[in-house]
């Protein structure tokens, strides 16, 4: 992705010399600072990715729909409401 970003003189100096001082260009340096200072997934975050890709990948497509219809079920079943989270006519167009 190419971005472009407008710096007052005083940063773009500050910059391009620390660029130099650091051996890169200064689109390298700004992209290494970008790296180290935006945050990222947190380590919690990351591990809960890779068990559901896991689930994802590993899993039993039939059984994965096993799994939901019943847990839709048990949702609804379980309402002290009348009305269903999960309406029959609505199934395949909000889920």
């Amino acid at each position: 992705m190419s971005f472009n970003l407008e710096l007052n003189p005083e940063l773009e100096a500050r910059l391009v010399a620390e660029a130099d001082r650091q051996g890169c260009s200064a689109d390298q340096y700004t992209q290494r600072l970008l790296e180290q200072n935006l945050p990222g997934l947190s380590k919690k975050q990351e591990r809960a990715i890779a068990l559901l890709q896991s689930w994802i990948d590993e899993g039993d497509g039939e059984e994965q729909t096993e799994t939901l219809n019943y847990l839709i079920e048990a949702l609804d079943a379980d309402r002290l409401s009348d009305r269903l989270l999960f309406p029959r006519e609505m199934r395949g167009k909000s889920w």
